[in-house]
């Protein structure tokens, strides 16, 4: 088994202590190292080339590992190449050199991973780019005035995050971002000026409101009043936000107009409660005894009386709350109509051409009744069957009604 070659074995020293290296291209001279023994002398050249041998492994280390580009690299190798081939030190300088040959292979490789990455990363930063453009030019077209603005800002830091691609690629797709960015700032500063205008309008407006709220906050005049402060409040409303720091203000000025009035017809409306629940009492108290001497009617003018003085003692009182309005209406109604059906019915017992007209309309009806007998049995002996049948059928009419006429006949002897 042959041993590993030696650097020594690339060199020599002169009895003067000279050192020489052996390459393919000859013999040359590397140097000198004074008052040192030949094996020193020697030994100082071969650090020199250890020192070669391991530039040249780091750099094959750092090209594997790809922490270098290949561009670089290539650079390196051939500086290093160069540097062994000239060296003054002993050792195997051609085969050093010729090692460099072994890292070309890789750096192609590396070079094309390399191209691969670039392309890869140019592909989707073009991609992230045009989503960016796309979503700025939304947001130039749309009207998010707060979110948009913080979202434009974003959107450029993270552009400033990635890298350039194609110079034409890229500087078309900043333009169309930096246009949308423009845009967007434009129709912004026009919005909130036209915002600012809009919101000047509405504290002249809420001032002329606040005007008259302090002429109608004295009134007295509740119903009309009211209204007109809910008039009030609807062109408030409509006239949109003040600038902000004034809209609060205005707000709480006109706030307090309303509070002034409607708590002073608070206050009234309370003590006109008490009154219309004592009245309410009262005139409870007279239906009370009203319905139980009136009701039911049998004497229709001493009830007419009775009914007169209830109404007289019923009004003296006043209003009652709004809602026992009906309920009471309902029950003098309920007795007013009482008297009066009593009233209309004593009226047509006793009227003496009602009872005329009852009487003719018995005496007639009975007068017909016998001439519809006479011809039914008049045309039962005749054997006419069908017509017989069909005057019966109208005397058993006329019976009914004749029925009917006499009960009202006999009303009037009641």
């Amino acid at each position: 088994m042959s041993e590993t070659p030696s650097p020594t074995d690339h060199g020599r020293v002169d009895a003067d202590g000279t050192v020489y290296v052996v390459t393919s291209a000859g013999e040359r001279r590397v140097g000198q190292v004074p008052d040192v023994g030949p094996d020193e002398a020697m030994a100082f050249f071969v650090r020199r080339y250890e020192s070669l041998e391991t530039e040249v492994n780091l750099l094959k280390q750092r090209v594997a590992s790809g922490s270098v580009s290949p561009e670089e690299a290539r650079k390196q190798v051939g500086a290093l190449r160069t540097s062994i081939l000239e060296a003054n030190a002993v050792g195997d300088l051609d085969a050093l050199a010729a090692s460099l040959d072994e890292v070309t292979p890789v750096l192609e490789t590396k070079a094309a991973e390399r191209r691969e990455a670039r392309a890869r990363q140019h592909e989707e930063t073009k991609a992230a780019k045009e989503q960016m453009v796309a979503e700025a030019e939304a947001l130039a077209a749309g009207n998010d005035w707060r979110g948009g603005v913080n979202r434009f800002r974003a959107l450029l830091e993270q552009w400033k995050t990635l890298p350039r691609i194609d110079r034409a690629t890229d500087d078309e797709l900043w333009h169309r971002f930096s246009s949308a960015r423009t845009t967007y700032t434009r129709r912004r500063k026009a919005q909130f000026a036209q915002q600012a205008e809009q919101r000047e309008a509405a504290r002249r407006t809420k001032e002329k409101i606040i005007v008259e709220a302090e002429r109608l906050s004295t009134s007295t005049e509740w119903g009309p009043t009211a209204r007109a402060f809910r008039d009030l409040m609807a062109q408030w409303k409509a006239a949109g936000p003040a600038p902000r720091d004034v809209d609060d203000e205005l707000w709480k000025r006109f706030r307090g107009l309303q509070d002034v009035f409607f708590d002073a017809r608070n206050a009234v409306f309370r003590e006109q409660d008490a009154e219309f629940a004592q009245n309410l009492a009262a005139k409870q108290e007279l239906l009370d005894e009203a319905e139980r001497t009136i009701l039911p009617v049998t004497d229709v003018e001493r009830a007419r009386g009775q009914l007169r003085d209830f109404l007289e003692r019923f009004n003296a009182y006043g209003k009652v709350p709004r809602e026992a309005i009906r309920t009471v209406d309902n029950r003098v109604r309920a007795l007013e109509q009482a008297v009066k059906q009593a009233a209309d019915k004593e009226w047509k017992r006793t009227d003496p051409q009602a009872r005329e007209r009852a009487a003719g309309t018995v005496a007639m009806l009975g007068s017909q009744i016998e001439k519809l007998t006479a011809q039914a049995e008049s045309a039962q002996a005749r054997g006419e069957e069908r017509k017989a049948e069909q005057l019966r059928e109208s005397i058993t009419t006329y019976q009914g009604w004749l029925d009917q006429a006499q009960k009202t006949l006999d009303e009037f002897s009641a």
